[in-house]
């Protein structure tokens, strides 16, 4: 059992496709069960499908607590998972995902598609604005997120964002690496978000604020 996350809610982002090969099927089972013995709740999606019913299945089977968030629209078509502690309905997607985000101490995300990556960038978007200072975690199975996290340094090396944005989560392989991530996180300084150009890059000859 990991140490510092009992009572903790650790937010999971993550597929709904049960298309998707057994491996990722694995590493959602796998952490399922890890956040289950860590003595955490999951808050995710609320559904029973994909690698989100995976994850909640296996929490509930080895006796974790559970918190879905679903939209009214997905509970009405029968997906919400039977067996959750607690399901929280409301009204459209920006509610969900604000209802999980205050919800959660922190955020693991698994591998999966728009949905996902909206709402993990989301996340990290509010640390780049200094609103939230909690551990985020790519979970990344077969390197599944390698090649998003070499575009970021892409972006960071072009200016568009700090290099030092790129330490606002880590990429980690397994479950209990995540969970030891999360249980040892320290915040760090907040550094304001605006990469600003140089006065000779200015339309106006000068750097707002440097008057």
């Amino acid at each position: 059992m990991i140490d510092g996350l009992q009572g903790k809610a650790i937010a999971v982002y993550c597929a709904s496709s049960s298309a998707v090969s057994e491996t990722y099927f694995e590493a959602a089972r796998a952490l399922g069960r890890a956040i289950a013995e860590s003595g955490a709740t999951l808050v995710y999606g609320g559904t029973n499908i994909g690698l989100m019913g995976e994850v909640a299945d296996a929490v509930v089977n080895n006796g974790g607590k559970t918190c879905g968030v679903i939209t009214v629209l997905l509970n009405q078509v029968g997906i919400a998972h039977p067996k959750l502690d607690e399901l929280i309905v409301v009204d459209g997607m920006r509610e969900r995902k604000a209802a999980m985000e205050q919800r959660a101490d922190a955020f693991i995300t698994l591998p999966g598609g728009y949905g996902t990556l909206e709402e993990i960038f989301e996340i990290l978007t509010l640390k780049q604005l200094g609103i939230l200072q909690k551990p985020i975690v790519l979970l990344n199975t077969g390197n599944y997120y390698g090649p998003l996290v070499d575009f970021l340094k892409t972006a960071a090396h072009l200016n568009f964002m700090k290099p030092s944005n790129l330490k606002f989560f880590d990429l980690l392989d397994t479950p209990e690496a995540a969970l030891d991530y999360i249980a040892s996180y320290t915040p760090g300084e907040y550094e304001p978000k605006w990469v600003l150009p140089r006065p000779s890059q200015s339309l106006g000859g000068e750097v707002p604020g440097t008057e």
